[in-house]
């Protein structure tokens, strides 16, 4: 690679020279701090709980982390490392590893390193549990330096492109990863617990089915045919309940080739569960369940505070309204759904909504846009939103009291969508109608093995769907999806160059 297409430097100076001059002068004397490795007893917070009072009864400790703090000063020094646990304070004293070592400690070594200490810990004046290092060996070499002399990342940009950078750096960010961790830990047992089981299915699928999206297409040479990422899990879980596995779910990855927002990443997380012999209420009471036990798990606590402060309240009882009525509260107009096409455009229009592409748009697409921007972003404490237009939920039975909605709820929280759920479509006739629908005129879309499988016979059942990443933005308060993606999705800095080189008017 390039330089120029290397990401750019964190420090504009000559670091970089300087740390290669140290490594090459290392190399010459025969030390190779990559060829090195170094055993670890303790981790950094396991090292600080062998202090007892009687500190020669204080165990040897083995630790290993990267150098992130430095005060070097006569014949004895303070430090810090880090490992994946926290930060470990370390006295490092001339007279303890003798000359040669201390001053390769305060010369050679530059925050960033990797290192590996051994020895026994005590406490120092200020009470902080230090480790007296007896032995200290540099087992990586950092080339570049540290984000910002420490202080972060504060480019956003920057921060999503170089995630290792801001996991070193931002403390808030490791903790946000370790929950997510622990989150979907949580949701595994909860559904074990359950009698649930854990399958996979098909990431490549010759049909994209099992949601209304834009699919990502790729062709299988070994087959020469196209197929899809999948936009759902949803249609080869269905057909496990058709082959007798009553409770099964699946977390994984799922890819819609659209649009990239604050709350949309093209690459997702998502879970689906689906149980026989249920239906959307007995999915109510399993996602209750599933979030008191992270609630309890996990944070501790049925109080979420958003990044704007805001409480929610995750314990309690929880609000159930139907779409239609929301929809009319919004608009101030109780005839609402009996307006025309035209006249709801209108009044969309006179309220400064937005619709892209309105001459495409069905009547149903109209009202679900009003639903959308002026009724979604305030549901910020838990509410179920039902029997939505069967339009929208094509893979849905029909609402016996009312055959123009499905029994579909959507659990909005913090302003957005966190888990549809539904019980599910299994009459094969009926669900041919509603996908043929949806499909309009390329019915060729169709997934023939599904309705196939379907006319086998599957049992009646509820369905849910739960995107990871929403529920991880809900849980730590944070703004935006990236915040809670490792690597998300982002235009390669390559096409950006590229891109400003060519809007570069010519000499």
């Amino acid at each position: 690679m390039s330089d120029s297409k290397k990401p750019q430097s964190i420090d504009t100076s000559d670091q970089y020279a300087v740390r290669r001059a140290k490594l090459d002068e290392m190399r010459s004397n025969g030390l190779d701090p990559f060829q090195k490795n170094w055993e670890q007893t303790h981790t950094s917070v396991e090292a600080q709980g062998t202090w007892v009072e009687d500190e020669a009864a204080c165990p040897e400790v083995s630790c290993a982390g990267r150098l992130v703090g430095k005060r070097v000063m006569g014949k004895a020094s303070f430090a810090h490392i880090q490992d994946r646990a926290g930060k470990l304070q370390l006295y490092v004293q001339r007279e303890v590893l003798g000359e040669e070592a201390y001053a390769f400690f305060k010369k050679q070594l530059d925050l960033g390193d990797f290192v590996g200490v051994r020895g026994k810990v005590f406490k120092t004046k200020t009470g902080e549990v230090t480790l007296r290092v007896e032995e200290l060996q540099l087992v990586t070499k950092a080339l570049r330096p540290l984000p910002e002399k420490w202080h972060g990342l504060q480019d956003d940009d920057q921060r999503y492109r170089q995630r290792y950078l801001d996991l070193i750096s931002n403390e808030d960010s490791r903790r946000v990863f370790q929950l997510r961790s622990r989150v979907i830990a949580a949701i595994r047992r909860y559904l074990q617990d359950q009698d649930f089981l854990e399958v996979e299915t098909p990431v490549l699928q010759p049909e994209a089915g099992g949601a209304a999206a834009r699919p990502f297409q790729t062709h299988f040479n070994a087959l020469d045919c196209d197929f899809y990422l999948r936009i759902a899990l949803e249609l080869h879980l269905k057909r496990m309940l058709v082959g007798g596995f009553d409770r099964v779910f699946e977390l994984s990855r799922v890819f819609r080739n659209e649009g990239l927002s604050r709350r949309h990443n093209p690459e997702f997380t998502m879970l689906e569960v689906y149980q026989a012999y249920s239906d959307y209420r007995g999915m109510m009471k399993l996602i209750r369940g599933m979030i008191d036990r992270i609630c309890i798990d996990v944070l501790g606590s049925h109080e979420i505070t958003r990044y704007d402060g805001q409480v929610i309240n995750l314990g309690g009882e929880w609000r159930e309204a139907r779409y239609k009525d929301l929809v009319v509260e919004a608009t101030g107009k109780s005839d609402w759904f009996d307006l025309t096409r035209e006249q709801k455009i209108d009044w969309c229009r006179e309220a400064g909504i937005e619709i892209d592409h309105v001459e495409e748009r069905e009547d149903f697409e109209i009202t679900n846009n009003v639903f959308e921007k002026r009724v979604e972003h305030t549901l910020i404490q838990p509410t179920f939103v039902t029997h939505l237009p069967k339009q929208l939920v094509p893979l849905a039975k029909l609402s016996p009291d009312d055959p123009e909605t499905v029994e579909v709820f959507e659990l909005c929280i913090n302003g957005q969508e966190i888990a549809p759920a539904y019980s599910e479509q299994n009459d094969p006739l009926v669900q041919r109608q509603q996908l043929e629908f949806q499909a309009g005129e390329e019915t060729q879309k169709i997934d023939e093995d599904f309705l196939l499988a379907l006319e086998h016979g599957m049992p009646p059942a509820g369905g849910m769907g739960v995107g990871i990443d929403r529920l991880i933005i809900l849980l730590t308060g944070v703004p935006s999806i990236r915040d809670v993606i490792l690597f998300p999705s982002m235009k390669p800095l390559r096409d950006i160059e590229r891109e400003k080189a060519d809007a570069e008017p010519e000499a």
